[in-house]
């Protein structure tokens, strides 16, 4: 993990820290790979059923820090950077649990394309939302012309990519960016809330419906979720137990249609 971003436990609750306040958490090569182990930790772990990301001091992020990525020849801009982005990005979207993001302060480019890797998005009345990328000859590079477009809608992502409009919390919550707006540090008390609520429901049922949502809003492999929903189906028939317990006895099964 690197020092910029912290794991904790609460619980059943996982809490995601971004630990860079005095660059207002901008992302760095080491952070972007840290989420990534971060989120394998998350899904590794059965006793978590939910899961929080933040950011430490005023910020929540301000996105990719230009002196990580400014003197990137262009082929090694997209090796590292942006496929390391992708990869970080995706596996947040696609945690089995649900990600909760309390948005303590700005979410701007890369770090409102973070704010969409979360389920729910709970900001602070301060918090201000934008992607300035075309403000310096750059798109957005971690899904925010995809996923953003996905979960928010192409009408308000055209309109923040294009223009670079910088809305409020409140703006946003009209627009549909955030879910709930809170008072000014009140957003993790919030989130650890409503992921509470979430890990008291059936943890199976919970993993399965945000799958099932996600393969919906095609974020993930819709082939794999069927195949792997059919699976665990079949495995836990009458036939599926019979069929385990005949191999193992080395005899023909005799199957019930069950």
């Amino acid at each position: 993990m690197s020092d910029s971003i912290r794991l904790s436990l609460d619980g059943s609750v996982a809490i995601i820290t971004l630990a860079r306040p005095d660059k207002l958490n901008a992302l760095d090569a080491g952070m972007i790979a840290a989420l990534a182990d971060a989120a394998a930790r998350i899904d590794a772990d059965a006793a978590v059923r939910a899961a929080i990301i933040t950011g430490e001091g005023k910020g929540f992020c301000a996105g990719g820090d230009i002196a990580a990525w400014g003197g990137l020849a262009p082929l090694e801009m997209w090796r590292t950077w942006t496929r390391a982005g992708h990869r970080a990005f995706d596996a947040l979207a696609r945690l089995r649990v649900p990600l909760v993001a309390a948005l303590n302060g700005h979410a701007l480019g890369g770090g409102l394309e973070l704010a969409g890797t979360a389920d729910i998005r709970i900001a602070e009345a301060q918090a201000k939302f934008g992607m300035p990328e075309t403000g310096i000859a750059m798109v957005p590079g971690w899904s925010g012309t995809q996923r953003l477009v996905r979960r928010f809608g192409a009408g308000v992502v055209r309109r923040l990519a294009l223009t670079g409009e910088i809305v409020t919390a409140e703006r946003a919550l009209a627009l549909g960016l955030v879910d709930e707006v809170v008072a000014t540090g009140g957003a993790l008390e919030r989130a650890r809330e409503v992921a509470l609520r979430i890990a008291a429901r059936g943890p199976a049922a919970t993993a399965i419906a945000k799958q099932l949502i996600n393969a919906a809003e095609g974020e993930g492999d819709e082939a794999a979720t069927l195949e792997g929903l059919a699976g665990a189906l079949a495995a836990f028939t009458e036939d599926g137990a019979e069929g385990v317990a005949s191999f193992r006895e080395k005899r023909a099964p005799e199957y019930g249609g069950r």
